[in-house]
């Protein structure tokens, strides 16, 4: 059995440690791009007509 290693969530074998920061990278990832997409559809609301 492998060594436990100090993560932020406390001792965890190295599998679930690489997991943690796979999953916490996909977490920070989509809430990036849900901001990306909301600064998008302001930018794109805001637009006024030409006419």
């Amino acid at each position: 059995m492998s060594r436990p290693i100090h993560s932020k969530y406390g001792y965890e074998p190295p599998e679930w440690v690489q997991v943690d920061a796979q999953l916490d990278k996909w977490c920070k990832d989509k809430k990036r791009r849900a901001k990306r997409k909301r600064r998008k559809q302001h930018a794109k609301d805001k637009k006024m007509p030409l006419s």
